[in-house]
């Protein structure tokens, strides 16, 4: 036995031994001192490479030259913000003052206008303007009518000379209230043209008309959708609804009880939908489904009111369609909870704090529930409760239309049919037109119903009034879609209400429509020179609600497949989501309650789409913009952000360097003021600057200097600081100054560039040599063809990421400023077309007086051939070894990696590797380096991320799959679809003869029924909070060598740094594979109540207002919500109702179902009532 434990010892030093001979030999393989000389031999060959042929050490001495001309002075961004506020604020106040010309033309022709109810006029319809029919004769409406491309107009074809109306499909075109309201507006042609004459920058003006037409200035060509219909409505636009109301809270209890099931429940969903639709950021709202218990649609929401932006509402609209009937309806305790609901929200200081309102769906009510109205509600009646009752029975029809009559609410009807008729008559005091039907053809129109509240709720401001100019929130131009910075896609609008000054209707508050106009978001923060804020600084605007209307880092859109697609939340993303180091939200907070300040920021930013951290210092810079809810935001970044250098140079010395040809200036800032003057528009920015340096165009506005004295020099004109206190100049003229000095300073650039073209042979791969400075001014010298060229889309118009933007300056620019003057920084560029390529810049400086500022940055862009020909050959030397040499890079046991300071590979064997992060490839040795200290892992977040979501359903299980149930799903399948089609024909509607006067008014309009009921298509990806690392390489750590353990191998590993770069060079052992890197979180969002500034109107109440029953429409005679036909003196004897006085409440609409259908359905729900 003793002498088997000596064998098995003897055993375990012999293997010991063996494995210690292993260690030593895979150390031996790669020699850390070979390692160290491939590194020191390829920075040499690397940065002699870059230097002769960007030219950084001629620009770094032509800047030296100049050092005694310069001023170096600190930017006072106290007094910047201000001055750039201002000029905010006189903008947005001429956008104003229009529309306040445009009501009060308004609203004096509505004052002497005499309502004929046989009017005849012809108007320019914008979808039939210069239409023919088939002899060639313009058609009705449609008479000729000039368009212009318009380049102030995204080029549009455009009629500055008149406007036309639009008038959306489901509404008729000469009905006699259109008639009237069109020819009262006809003023404001002249009131639209003279806007224009008084601000050139002016963009769409309008009037949208509470009957549902759209003037609109200049006149256009309305293309109808591919069916022919414009379902275009200007109701329903959000700088309508925020003009006519005043801010509101809602609660909508929608009825989810078995007698509510199939198709009441569907036009129960979409009435949901149509009423969220009416919310804007300053509404409050929660929705609440009730059977026998009290169920919230959103359980996080629950005893709360949320705030109704885009992304809550769209969040409400998927759970909506979940909804499931079942058990007997009990509203009082669901009326309890919503009471409940708004009172704590109105004594806590919550919500809107102004309209308050209840919204309640069913198809009847048969409790007792006066004593919650006695309890929560009066005898104040501070609540309104809005009634929909839907379905054809009329048990409880009372019932729900006196809970409205007694809540100041409104009481309405809707039948449930799939495409059928609404018929509702108006008293004078709204149309003027005693006896006047309305005829709404689809579902869709629900929306014409539910919108109905919405003049309820403006009633005391129009009888007070109070003209409140209102802004909207952010929302998506699709004109400008694809043709400017991300960021700035977004558009706000101003409107303001008009009203009947009619001595005769004054008490009942007649809203005659809104008008307004839009200003893009882009327009406004050009206001901010992007020149005088620095490579990494910026400007930025957000509303009372803390929503970001335009800042750099907002990311409104996505892509989906191949196309870019706005997320769903794209005009509610919060500053704190952006600016996330502001744990605190103090700026936040200070910024939302319009106050001025400044505050600082350590803060962990990003380049090169959130692959690049960068640690910054920012100092914040904030005001209000007066008579506005907006909040206005500057940042300069601490250090090279907060200093700016002048010099001075003659206008005639400038001018011949600016216009060499490889000379470019940024075309989205603005040098010259081309949209003032019409026949200015057709210059670029470019073309406006040299012709008004020439003299050729003297009227331009560029700056206060007189381009006829050429020999003069500029004068320095900016904000800096003196002391205590601070210099301010129109900073305009700056810009124009600081390019021309510019084009002087680097015109020896472009002289050596071309020189090395003549007179010395380029190196293949050597591309492009380029240079940017602070004023915008690009420089690029093409070293290589067009046939030839690797990186054929690097600085092309194409290529914003490295232009400079309105949004920001060059990726190159920004990575060159935050790095060591005259260091060159590398970084390997995977473009969208799958070109690979490397980037090398560097920045160049300028002192005076004891300051240094940034002058700008130089850079050489090579292929990957170029690269990899020099360090392959580099990696077959070695030291102290002759002949050939035993350890190479393109050996197959070594793998060797250029990793750049962020961890993204340069160079590597495999070219698919290049520009993924090297964690991806060997995660072990990552990990390893991380622990070691040689690179620090940076925790970043990402707000506006877009991640896959999978469909929740409320039950995964099904039924087995049994004969019966087979026949039985046919069979309802059958039924269901021969139902729909007879619902969708309606013979009852036939009977109308309003259909026989244009027959392609019934395709329209089922048109508009099945795109109502077409299933909401969910996209894949939604929107979700995410945290995700960067990497920094620490540059103190020079080298490093380990082994790695894994398995039944061990790895070995050398880290070198590549001398007067960001790069290293990392040589493995390619026989073991350890490696796993993981580095995804994933979180979802959260609600969030966050400080916000209510507006500050609100229009709640009116003594003129009947307490009891607010009416916006009242019936004109007598008659009862079924399905049939309104009897009257002509009426057919299809259905014959019973008479009601219904004069005191609300608006009865009655819609009709084809008997055949109603008999159809009902043997539906008797044959199968277990599978509906």
């Amino acid at each position: 036995m003793e002498s088997r434990r000596l064998v098995f010892r003897n055993y375990l030093r012999i293997l010991g031994a063996f494995c210690l001979w292993i260690t030593a030999d895979a150390q031996m393989k790669i020699p850390p001192e070979t390692v160290q000389q491939w590194a020191s031999e390829f920075s040499v060959q690397l940065r002699e490479l870059t230097v002769k042929y960007s030219g950084s050490l001629l620009l770094q001495k032509k800047l030296k030259d100049v050092e005694s001309i310069v001023k170096i002075v600190e930017l006072n961004g106290n007094h910047l913000v201000r001055e750039y506020a201002d000029e905010i604020e006189r903008m947005l106040g001429s956008k104003m003052k229009s529309v306040k010309r445009l009501a009060e033309s308004a609203e004096d022709s509505d004052l002497y206008h005499e309502y004929n109810a046989t009017l005849e006029f012809d108007y320019y319809n914008s979808m039939l303007v210069n239409t023919v029919d088939e002899d060639g004769n313009y058609i009705e409406l449609g008479g000729e009518f000039p368009l212009e491309e318009n380049e102030h107009f995204n080029n549009l074809p455009v009629n500055t000379q008149q406007s036309d109306i639009q008038v959306p499909t489901n509404v008729y075109n000469k009905d006699p209230n259109i008639l009237n309201s069109i020819y009262n507006t006809e003023a404001l042609n002249d009131v639209f043209i003279s806007n224009f004459q008084k601000d050139p920058t002016l963009t769409w003006q309008y009037f949208g008309s509470s009957y549902g037409f759209f003037r609109i200035y200049p006149g256009i060509k309305w293309t109808p959708d591919s069916n022919g219909v414009v379902a275009f409505d200007c109701r329903n636009r959000n700088w309508y609804i925020q003009a006519a109301t005043s801010p509101k809270d809602i609660i909508i209890m929608v009825d989810i009880s078995g007698s509510m099931k199939g198709l009441k429940m569907t036009i129960a969903k979409h009435t949901i939908n149509t009423i969220l639709d009416t919310l804007g950021e300053n509404d409050f709202v929660n929705v609440i489904a009730y059977t026998d218990y009290v169920r919230y649609v959103e359980p996080c929401f629950r005893g709360t009111l949320v705030q109704a932006d885009l992304d809550n509402r769209e969040h409400f609209k998927l759970l909506v369609e979940e909804l499931h009937v079942k058990g007997e309806a009990k509203i009082k305790n669901a009326m309890k909870e919503s009471f409940k609901i708004l009172n704590e929200a109105r004594v806590n200081g919550q919500g809107s704090m102004c309209n308050q309102a209840i919204m309640l769906i069913t198809d009847g009510a048969m409790e007792d529930f006066e004593s919650v109205f006695e309890e929560f509600n009066w005898p104040e009646r501070r609540v309104r409760v809005f009634t929909y009752l839907i379905g054809r029975e009329m048990t409880f029809a009372q019932n729900t239309k006196w809970i409205a009559c007694n809540n100041k609410g409104e009481f309405v009807c809707i039948c449930a049919s799939h495409c059928s008729v609404f018929v509702f008559a108006y008293t004078q005091s709204r149309l003027r037109s005693p006896g006047y039907y309305t005829h709404i053809s689809t579902l869709a129109d629900v929306q014409e119903n539910v919108m109905e509240y919405l003049h309820v709720l403006s009633r005391p401001m129009v009888i007070n009034h109070d003209h409140d100019i209102i802004w909207t929130e952010a929302y998506m131009d699709s004109v400008l879609f694809n043709t400017k910075a991300q960021s700035l896609l977004l558009m706000t609008s101003v409107a303001m209400p008009v009203f009947s000054r009619k001595k005769e209707t004054l008490s009942h508050g007649i809203l005659l429509g809104v008008v307004g106009t839009d200003i893009p978001l882009m327009e406004v923060m050009k206001l901010a020179p992007r020149y005088m804020l620095g490579a990494h600084g910026y400007a930025f605007l957000l509303n009372n609600n803390g929503y970001i209307l335009a800042h750099p880092d907002l990311r409104p859109l996505y892509k989906d497949g191949k196309k870019l697609k706005p997320k769903p939340n794209y005009n509610s993303v919060d500053l704190s989501e952006v600016e996330w180091e502001d744990i605190d939200e103090k700026l936040r907070t200070a910024m939302v309650k319009g106050e001025t300040g400044s505050s600082t920021l350590s803060i962990r930013a990003s380049a090169d789409k959130g692959k690049r951290p960068l640690y910054l210092v920012n100092n914040y810079f904030y005001t209000d913009i007066d008579e506005t809810p907006f909040s206005f935001g500057m940042v300069l970044t601490r250090g090279h952000g907060s200093v700016i250098f002048m010099g001075n140079v003659s206008v005639e010395e400038g001018l011949h360097d600016l216009t060499s040809p490889d000379l470019s200036i940024a075309s989205e800032w603005t040098y010259c003021e081309t949209d003032i003057d019409p026949d200015h528009r057709k210059f670029t920015q470019f073309q406006a600057v040299v012709r008004y340096l020439q003299g050729k165009e003297p009227d331009l506005e560029c700056t206060s200097i007189n381009p006829a004295l050429t020999h003069s020099s500029f004068v320095c004109a900016f904000c800096y600081a003196v002391a205590d206190s601070a210099v301010c100049c129109p900073g305009d003229e700056v810009l124009l100054q600081q390019t021309l000095f510019d084009a002087v300073v680097t015109a020896p650039v472009e002289a050596y560039w071309n020189a090395l073209m003549l007179n010395d042979r380029v190196e293949p791969g050597v591309e492009t040599a380029f240079l940017g400075t602070r004023s915008g001014l690009l420089r690029i010298m093409r070293y290589a063809g067009a046939e030839v060229r690797v990186a054929k889309r690097f600085l092309t118009l194409s290529d914003k990421d490295n232009l400079f933007t309105i949004d920001h300056f060059p990726l190159w620019y920004r990575l060159a400023v935050e790095n060591t003057p005259g260091k060159f920084y590398y970084y390997p560029v995977n473009d969208k077309a799958g070109v690979k390529y490397v980037v090398a810049t560097t920045a160049v400086t300028v002192s005076s007086g004891g300051k240094t500022a940034m002058a700008g940055a130089i850079g050489l862009q090579m292929s990957l051939d170029l690269l990899e020909k020099r360090f392959w050959a580099i990696a077959k030397q070695c030291s102290n070894v002759e002949g050939v040499c035993p350890l190479s890079c393109e050996s197959p046991d070594l793998n060797c990696f250029l990793v750049d300071n962020n961890g993204f590979i340069l160079l590597s064997k495999d070219r698919n590797e290049i520009g993924r992060f090297f964690g991806a490839i060997d995660g072990s040795i990552m990990a390893s380096l991380i622990k070691m200290g040689m690179f620090k892992k940076v925790s970043l977040f990402d707000y506006q991320a877009m991640c896959k979501n999978s469909h929740h359903h409320s039950s995964s299980a099904r039924p087995l799959l049994t004969p019966f149930y087979v026949m039985m799903a046919l069979i309802r399948w059958f039924l269901s679809n021969a139902l729909m089609f007879l619902l969708d024909f309606n013979f009852c509607g036939l009977w109308h003869s309003d259909y026989f006067v244009n027959g392609k008014m019934i395709i329209k309009s089922l048109t508009l029924c099945f795109s109502a009921h077409k299933q909401r298509k969910v996209d894949a990806l939604q929107p979700c909070d995410t945290a995700y690392p960067g990497f920094m390489y620490d540059p103190s750590i020079r080298e490093t060598n380990s082994l790695i353990k894994c398995g039944r191998c061990q790895k070995m590993f050398v880290v070198q740094q590549i001398p007067d770069s960001n790069l290293v060079l990392v040589v493995t052992q390619a026989s073991c594979d350890c490696s796993q890197h993981n580095a995804t979180v994933k979180c979802n969002r959260m609600k969030s109540q966050k400080v916000r500034r209510r507006p500050e109107s609100c229009h709640a109440y009116h003594p003129k207002v009947r307490a009891g029953a607010e009416l916006l429409h009242t019936l004109t005679q007598k008659q009862q919500c079924v399905c049939g036909r309104q009897k009257t003196s002509q009426s057919s004897t299809f259905i014959t109702l019973q008479q009601e006085d219904a004069t005191e409440c609300g608006r009865a609409s009655t819609l009709f179902a084809s008997l055949l259908a109603f008999t159809a359905s009902l043997l539906i729900s008797w044959t199968l009532p277990g599978w509906a």
